[in-house]
């Protein structure tokens, strides 16, 4: 957590010269004579932003690829940025990002609309021996695994920008339908090829697909326990486990080590898939994880 005091004042600095930046009420309520810009915490939601707004809106992610949102800090041109938003569509899931970074966020752009994109989810809680998120948020942030659940954070996304952009509803209206007919796809499509394998477990390095266990009946058992290496002795209960499981992919987050991954994947004849949760193209990464059970 000294991580985080240490940012925190650090963010503090970078805010005090993004207020230069800050719009006006006066200027924040008039409407946008070119693209609206709109911030969002993490690359999944980007393409949901792009998906209803289509070339309405610029988006800007606080915490770009390959980073990770339980340790990332801003940089100062990200914070300026978002200094100029209309709104920023949070995950609202108890994110440490969010968590750490919200209400300094809200400081230097007080009129931004702030649009709770998980409104409406049911979250997991977070087990403490499965997940460090637990010491920071009682429930699993990573809602947006669950192709349902991006159909709940996609309708969110579509209210607030018809809350800032009224003008535009019916072109956000018709775009959002276009894409959640592709997201009511893709969930169908997993309902089918998982059918048969409810209840069975899948191996993880990071606890980040629960919500996509929890949707198609699958149980998540991660290698890293509150955001820790295992040491030997777990790393041999979890193999002797995965054993007794015929468990036979181990699915790692590029953001994390791969090496126990890989050394337990190697005892029980398993192979390692590298699957993004938090990837830009997310539907592409929904089949990734899909693909990586099948094989």
């Amino acid at each position: 957590m000294e991580k985080w005091k240490i940012g925190a004042i650090a963010l503090i600095t970078i805010l005090s010269v993004a207020g230069m930046y800050v719009f006006t009420s006066e200027a924040s309520d008039e409407p946008n004579q070119g693209k609206l810009i709109v911030a969002v915490t993490v690359m999944p939601q980007k393409e949901f932003v792009e998906a209803v707004a289509g070339d309405r809106a610029e988006v800007v992610v606080l915490v770009p690829e390959g980073a990770d949102p339980h340790t990332y800090e801003p940089e100062p041109e990200t914070l300026r940025r978002v200094s100029e938003a209309r709104a920023y569509f949070i995950v609202g899931s108890g994110l440490e990002f969010e968590n750490h970074y919200l209400d300094k966020i809200r400081t230097f752009n007080p009129h931004m609309r702030i649009i709770n994109t998980s409104e409406g989810i049911e979250f997991i809680p977070s087990a403490i021996e499965d997940s460090h998120e637990s010491a920071e948020s009682p429930y699993d942030p990573h809602v947006w695994t669950s192709p349902r659940n991006a159909m709940v954070m996609v309708n969110n996304t579509l209210r607030g920008l018809q809350e800032i952009d009224p003008q535009h509803s019916r072109y956000y209206r018709e775009n959002t339908a276009t894409y959640l007919e592709r997201l009511h796809e893709l969930d169908m499509r997993i309902r089918t090829e998982l059918k048969n394998r409810r209840g069975e477990s899948i191996l993880v390095y990071h606890p980040a697909w629960g919500y996509f266990c929890r949707e198609y009946g699958l149980k998540q058992v991660a290698i890293e326990r509150e955001g820790k290496e295992p040491g030997p002795a777990t790393l041999s209960l979890i193999i002797e486990d995965a054993r007794r499981k015929n468990i036979r992919v181990v699915i790692v987050s590029p953001q994390f080590s791969r090496r126990n991954a890989e050394l337990i994947a190697e005892e029980i004849g398993a192979r390692v898939a590298v699957v993004d949760p938090l990837g830009g193209n997310y539907t592409r990464n929904i089949e990734e994880v899909l693909r990586a059970l099948q094989g």
